[in-house]
């Protein structure tokens, strides 16, 4: 018994230290996405507000792409913990365990959960000669041409092929899914009027919707959005569509494992950086929301994955979805 209380001791002690030391070299945030889309762009500006709290720190960025962000996430899985690899992901993390019939990590238990870091509400826009001018016009519309609706998406897996799959569920209709390597292309397209409808996030939309260069149906956010060009458009929820609220949220984690001390340290981190001005600005001009209630706890985080997941898993196994 004695020599056990020693051992837990000197554990306890070396994690202290452990903590209070971190960090003491490079920490590596593994973005799963390529360079320059939106989740990198969040990544690259919550590095630079982390500095600020974590004195010292060289935060470098690892754009691990591909399989939906599950081979990035597989990496940081398997990484030491120390909290030296660190992984953001979106949405998309709630959402690979019902589009991948196997993964090499359990979402719910192969990681240690930092804390959310924003909400990036999504719009639903049109192609620009589309007849229905709002979404009661567009529903009308969508039922008048069951079964011959394009709907574009940015590829299986990305938030914008999840809103499509709820829309399709909110409105009972099965439309014809139109998949595109990126978000850049299938907007391309809908500009062109090769597709009909697509649900994408603000920081990709908002600069067509500001042009006039598609038709805007509405967010699809709880209230209103303040931005200056989407604060005109109504929510989905008011207009037709009840309790239609989806976001592209961020969050933070380290592998399994990583000391407690060193987790505390690193949310307390997170909390500071969502208050620096120059990362809330930042952020505003994405169009994104900075997180503020439970879910920038570790414990709020996974609750709310765990509700995500819940969410999510019977729309995509209805739609039949899968990845692999």
């Amino acid at each position: 018994m004695t020599r056990l209380l020693t051992l837990s001791l000197a554990l306890a002690a070396a994690f202290g230290a452990h903590a209070q030391d971190y960090p003491s070299k490079q920490i590596t945030l593994v973005v799963p996405f390529t360079a320059g889309g939106p989740t990198d762009r969040v990544a690259r500006d919550l590095a630079e507000a982390l500095r600020k709290p974590l004195p010292g720190a060289t935060i470098v960025i690892e754009n691990v792409a591909g399989a939906g962000s599950s081979i990035g996430a597989a990496k940081v899985a398997r990484a030491a913990p120390d909290g030296y690899t660190l992984l953001i992901n979106h949405i998309g993390m709630s959402t690979l365990p019902s589009l991948y019939r196997t993964l090499p990590f359990k979402v719910e238990t192969d990681f240690e959960y930092l804390g959310i870091v924003n909400d990036v509400p999504m719009t639903l826009i049109g192609r620009p000669d589309l007849p229905a001018n709002n979404l009661k016009e567009l529903l009308g519309w969508i039922n008048q041409n069951k079964g011959k609706i394009n709907l574009a998406n940015a590829g299986v897996g990305s938030a914008s092929h999840l809103c499509g799959l709820l829309f399709q569920s909110a409105v009972k209709t099965e439309m014809t899914p139109v998949p595109y390597k990126g978000a850049a292309p299938a907007i391309a397209d809908l500009m062109g009027r090769q597709v009909d409808v697509l649900c994408d996030q603000t920081t990709n939309t908002t600069s067509q919707i500001e042009a006039k260069k598609v038709k805007a149906y509405g967010v699809t956010t709880k209230a209103p959005l303040t931005t200056p060009a989407l604060k005109s458009l109504p929510t989905l929820a008011s207009s037709g569509l009840p309790n239609f609220e989806v976001t592209v949220w961020h969050g933070l984690y380290a592998p399994k494992g990583t000391p407690a001390p060193v987790i505390a340290k690193i949310n307390s981190a997170i909390k500071t950086a969502l208050k620096d001005p120059e990362f809330i600005k930042r952020q505003e001009a994405l169009g994104a929301v900075i997180a503020s209630d439970q879910r920038i706890e570790p414990a709020g985080h996974k609750q709310f994955v765990q509700a995500e997941i819940a969410k999510w898993s019977p729309i995509i196994k209805a739609a039949g979805v899968y990845a692999d």
